[in-house]
């Protein structure tokens, strides 16, 4: 069975994030907070891949692109956080999650829910942004619908 192009991309973008903070924490880098933010390049990467395939099968209908869009990069940023979540729970629970947001976006003590749903939110404020600049992009390459006439 072929998984659909949207969760096969899906899932590479949440190994390229989860590889990428492995690899962060295992050279001892995990504390810069400026290199978690790269972790967009990987939700760019899987989204571009669904676009690009989109548009060489033809598929040049604007809504369906940015459905499938979202939809591959709304699923790595949910995997992510559940990887996340297992993870944080594995190294120590909220003892592992306050060590993070020392250098990162909270105050005080979070715990791993807290810190996973805020990261969630801000996970699909970045797919969204990352899908319709994506979009945008394909958009102007290939004419569609509404560049058809």
């Amino acid at each position: 069975m072929k998984l659909p192009k949207e969760l096969y991309n899906g899932c590479i973008i949440f190994l390229g994030i989860g590889f990428y903070f492995l690899l962060m924490e295992a050279v001892g880098l995990a504390d810069l907070f400026y290199l978690r933010l790269l972790n967009i390049l990987f939700v760019f990467y899987g989204t571009n891949r669904t676009l690009k395939s989109n548009f060489k099968e033809g598929k040049l209908i604007f809504a369906s692109n940015i459905a499938s869009a979202l939809l591959t990069s709304v699923t790595g940023v949910i995997l992510s956080i559940v990887g996340l979540i297992t993870y944080s729970f594995a190294k120590g629970g909220d003892l592992y999650v306050q060590s993070l947001s020392k250098t990162f976006l909270f105050g005080g003590n979070p715990s791993v829910m807290t810190y996973s749903i805020s990261l969630l939110f801000e996970g699909i404020v970045s797919a969204v942004i990352v899908s319709f600049i994506l979009i945008l992009y394909w958009e102007t390459r290939y004419t569609s619908d509404k560049h058809s006439n």
